[in-house]
């Protein structure tokens, strides 16, 4: 169905469905990795197209999203690329706000703090100038994989560092396998199998879904109410074309969405978090955890589906 026709139909059925109900539920939408996932598996045309979808649905939906930038993926062969950097203009353009996402993408465990900091310096050397031209300065940072540090001094550390450098760190609570997916996709892209395609598609709806649900129902159990959340996702070709079904289910869940800066003022964000460890979970994981909580607290969360995973060539999630 053509994007435009798409989005008329659900706006019209959301209007109507708005004089019944108030949205109570709200959440924001981070996308990592930019200005594109994986820029080698792209063309120049494909990631303008992909960068092009993306925002189309960002600003049909009204969403103020987040993304975080990758500076590494702005060059090639150690030259800037006008093409990739206007990707990311677009986004501004859109009205839409950039954060820093570290240079290269290290794992933090697998660094010192130095290296690290450096990491982070070096990751807005140019959103650092064009956020502000645009009216958006460059406000938060997100760790790569999630990895904060696997050493509480390596976590303060940085933290530390964040307060003086000016940058808010950026929280997940609806984390998810969704690159698992992204992966299949493309490898069907390159097969041209249209009806995998849409098979994928649909099942990354409905798995993202259930993940809604079950990060929920940990909130439920956390705070007893569902609180502002913050959903990770990625700039990839999977979400340039599923973006739309993917904010239809938010709104179908009675989900409003908000801007970071509104999230984090949610008082549930304060909440400890002692978690030091070598894995990337969401902050609703790392809040039970510091709180003494055990396997059973986790139980029922989606898994994704072999098929996916399968034609991702990964083994894990």
């Amino acid at each position: 169905m053509n994007r435009i026709v798409k989005f008329l139909l659900t706006a019209c059925s959301c209007l109507i469905g708005w004089t019944s109900f108030a949205q109570e539920n709200q959440v924001c939408f981070t996308i990592d990795d930019l200005p594109i996932q994986r820029p080698g598996q792209y063309s120049a045309d494909n990631q303008k197209e992909i960068t092009s979808n993306l925002l189309e649905s960002l600003v049909n939906y009204n969403i103020p999203a987040i993304g975080f930038v990758n500076e590494e993926k702005l060059y090639i062969n150690g030259k800037l690329n006008p093409a990739r950097q206007e990707l990311l203009i677009q986004w501004l353009r859109s009205g839409m706000e950039l954060g820093n996402h570290t240079y290269s993408h290290p794992d933090y465990n697998n660094l010192t703090f130095d290296a690290f900091s450096k990491e982070i310096i070096k990751g807005q050397e140019i959103i650092g100038m064009l956020g502000p031209q645009y009216g958006k300065p460059i406000r938060y940072f997100r760790y790569p994989y999630l990895h904060r540090g696997n050493k509480e001094a390596k976590v303060d550390s940085v933290a530390e560092f964040l307060r003086t450098f000016g940058l808010i760190e950026a929280p997940v609570t609806i984390d998810n396998s969704e690159w698992v997916f992204a992966s299949a996709y493309d490898s069907a892209l390159t097969t041209k199998d249209t009806a995998l395609l849409h098979t994928i598609g649909s099942s990354y709806i409905r798995y993202m879904e259930d993940k809604v649900h079950y990060f929920e129902s940990l909130s439920e159990k956390l705070f007893g109410r569902n609180i502002r959340q913050t959903l990770l996702i990625h700039a990839n070709a999977l979400n340039g074309e599923y973006l739309d079904e993917l904010a239809e289910m938010f709104v179908r869940n009675k989900y409003s969405f908000i801007p970071l800066s509104k999230t984090l003022e949610d008082e549930a964000y304060l909440t400890q978090n002692h978690y030091f460890g070598t894995s990337g979970i969401s902050w609703m994981d790392r809040w039970a955890l510091t709180r003494g909580y055990k396997a059973e607290f986790f139980t029922g969360e989606p898994t994704t589906p072999e098929f996916i995973k399968k034609l991702a060539k990964v083994t894990y999630e």
